[in-house]
């Protein structure tokens, strides 16, 4: 089968983006499959003309995998556009789209703006490019954490105390100051890998938080800050996996402790009483639901000293890093790495087929 792995693109996950898609390039190839990773931003401009003019020709003579290294930063994103040689504002690269329509499936390994947030599963879904994960709207929904709690808490979904705020100035500010109380979680909505996040403990910290998430865009969000532990809980073909507690080794759970494989101990199945453990999958597994997600998710939960659970945002496309957390869930159930990979791969296109399958077709292979 020929996949398009598609990572990289113009978000402050970039970086991670490649770890996931590097990795899941090789375990399609060690599948048996002709998989070709393909940069969403930078195309295939490296590549010269020839193979641009014919990109189907990377499935018959695959390029090399190289390893790819985490420095814990967030990329220069000015940096990137001022490398790309294609000056053009599409967040496509040259020849991206091409390969992708000579594809069996895209595999999208990409993570943040630009690739988890609906418009690149909107466009390959008028392309008729089959690809996976959740769909365009179900992945829009699930990037804007704001619109994500206002769809689940009314399900029952228990999530902290918010308030929303949109077109935000800094002129806003001491107003948004006067109406939240501290501690609080200063947040960018569309943010990801805890990008544009702060806990705010002290009130001297709120205004420089609420300036450093303008940085990221005009919309804010402001929790109630739930003292707790930190949990993860995947949902993977309809059913909930165990969860991950995530122990940050110094500091928080923030970009770096993320995908440094020394920067969290991760235990799972977690640590927490079976009752307890099958509210959070159902919570996970109402998110997943309620937003139609599809094949899999994973939503990440802050557990108080009494024992009630709070869910804080839910992951359409889950990292595929070596330190990833929905691998770490699938192992305990018995479940591989190379095979997860194939499994979202197949789940995928049977969806794809059913979709796209018509009374007609049907009746024709009877």
């Amino acid at each position: 089968m020929n996949i398009v792995v598609l990572c990289g693109g113009l978000s402050t996950e970039r970086e991670i983006s490649f770890i996931s898609g590097t990795k899941v390039c090789g375990a399609l190839r060690r599948k048996g499959h002709r998989a070709v990773l393909v940069d969403m931003y930078m195309g295939l401009e490296e590549m010269g003309e020839d193979v641009i003019a014919d990109p189907g020709q990377l499935f018959d003579n695959l390029p090399e995998l190289k390893e790819v290294s985490f420095d814990g930063l967030t990329p220069d994103l000015e940096r990137v556009r001022s490398e790309r040689k294609f000056k053009s504002p599409s967040l496509f690269g040259r020849g991206v789209l091409e390969i992708c329509t000579k594809a069996d499936v895209v595999f999208v390994a990409l993570h943040g703006l630009n690739g988890e947030d609906g418009r690149l599963q909107a466009t390959f879904d008028l392309l008729g490019i089959p690809y996976t994960g959740s769909g365009h709207l179900g992945a829009a929904i699930g990037m804007d954490k704001i619109m994500t709690k206002q769809m689940v808490a009314p399900q029952g979904v228990n999530t902290p105390k918010w308030n929303s705020y949109t077109g935000v100035t800094e002129a806003d500010i001491p107003r948004m100051m006067e109406e939240n109380d501290v501690p609080c979680v200063v947040k960018t909505p569309t943010g990801g890998s805890s990008v544009g996040v702060y806990i705010i403990k002290d009130k001297n910290e709120f205004e420089s938080a609420l300036k450093n998430v303008l940085e990221y865009g005009s919309d804010v969000l402001i929790e109630q800050f739930i003292e707790g532990r930190e949990f993860t809980n995947a949902v993977l073909k309809g059913k909930a996996l165990p969860s991950v507690e995530i122990v940050p080794v110094e500091g928080g759970y923030d970009y770096k402790n993320k995908y440094n494989a020394d920067g969290a101990d991760h235990i799972c199945p977690g640590r927490l009483s079976d009752d307890l453990a099958k509210k959070m999958g159902e919570m996970a597994l109402k998110v997943h639901e309620t937003l139609e997600l599809r094949t899999y998710s994973r939503s990440d939960f802050i557990v108080d000293a009494n024992d009630n659970i709070y869910f804080l945002e839910v992951n359409t496309l889950p990292g595929m890093t070596p330190t990833s957390l929905v691998p770490q869930e699938a192992g305990v159930v018995g479940i591989e790495y190379d095979d997860l990979c194939q499994l979202i791969v197949e789940d995928a296109l049977d969806k794809w087929r059913r979709r796209y399958t018509t009374d007609s077709d049907i009746q024709s292979t009877k």
